[in-house]
């Protein structure tokens, strides 16, 4: 009997230390961003196309990268009220404080610069495919930007979901740098890609969610319940949205759909960010939509 409960608290602390080492945090390695150097006026695109504004300007203020971004919307979901943090420059409020590959760590990763695991509510298992130069771009556009020094509230998340080291292990069935679209020798398609399923993050909303908040890959922008239970949130497969690339493209441009409609909700503020993006970027959006499976649902 001796045996066998030292044989199960071996297996008890050794089951232990696999969980923790599989839900640690990591970081990215300093050797990626050692010699990088930042092109803000770059960076303001990626910003753009990022939609970093759209997140976390204040509630109720005007949408404006020149305006603070200090935090505070509230985003509703299953598990939880995620509430967005000021990641203006201020040093004590903000991220000014921090370095770059702590940011790419954070925006890559999902992990703080103290080491603790960000909610997927930031979608860094989007951003986890920006090349390293974008994100060096986009932190040396941050550090234009004007100070704000409102503290970051607090999320409403209760148990077992405020437990962050569970994220980890979220992490493990869900964090991957694999796209969803295999490569193309077409060069707008690759900057689709790119758009779509990185920078612009389309997927956290147009593709439906497991019961642990993972995205279904297998029915990748199909469409998805409306996180604020108002309606649904549309399929982007040409089985559903038989728009033209034209059409598509001139919609990101300037919200009027080929039923002479106008954009409304949370896809009022993707609009006015795609707007602000060259032709050809919206051009190659299009150019990914339409080359979508049918058969992914």
């Amino acid at each position: 009997m001796r045996r066998v409960l030292v044989a199960v608290l071996l297996a008890g602390v050794c089951a232990l230390g696999v969980g923790l080492w599989l839900t640690r945090a990591n970081p990215v390695s300093d050797a990626v961003y050692s010699g990088l150097r930042g092109d803000a006026d770059r960076g303001d695109q990626i910003f753009v196309a990022a939609g970093c504004a759209s997140c976390h300007h204040a509630p109720d203020a005007p949408e404006d990268a020149a305006n603070p971004l200090s935090g505070g919307q509230r985003f509703a979901s299953d598990f939880g009220t995620f509430i967005a943090p000021n990641i203006s420059s201020d040093r004590e409020h903000g991220i000014g404080g921090w370095s770059l590959t702590q940011f790419a760590s954070a925006v890559t990763r999902g992990v703080s610069p103290e080491g603790a695991h960000y909610y997927p509510a930031f979608p860094y298992t989007a951003y986890i495919h920006m090349t390293p130069q974008d994100v060096a771009d986009l932190w040396a556009h941050l550090q234009t930007l004007p100070a704000d020094a409102t503290p970051s509230q607090p999320h409403q998340v209760g148990f077992p979901f405020n437990i962050r080291r569970s994220v980890g292990g979220w992490k493990v069935l869900y964090l991957t740098d694999d796209w969803v679209m295999p490569n193309s020798d077409d060069p707008m398609l690759t900057r689709g890609r790119y758009l779509v399923e990185a920078l612009a993050h389309c997927g956290e909303c147009h593709t439906p969610r497991d019961a642990l908040g993972g995205l279904q890959k297998d029915a990748w922008l199909t469409g998805a319940p409306n996180p604020t239970g108002e309606g649904r949130i549309p399929a982007l497969t040409p089985d559903k949205l038989t728009w033209s690339a034209t059409d598509i493209a001139y919609y990101l441009e300037t919200g009027f759909t080929p039923d002479f409609d106008s954009v409304g909700g949370h896809m009022v503020a993707v609009v006015n960010n795609f707007a602000k993006l060259p032709t050809e970027d919206r051009a190659a959006v299009a150019t990914y939509i339409k080359a979508l499976s049918a058969d992914s649902d």
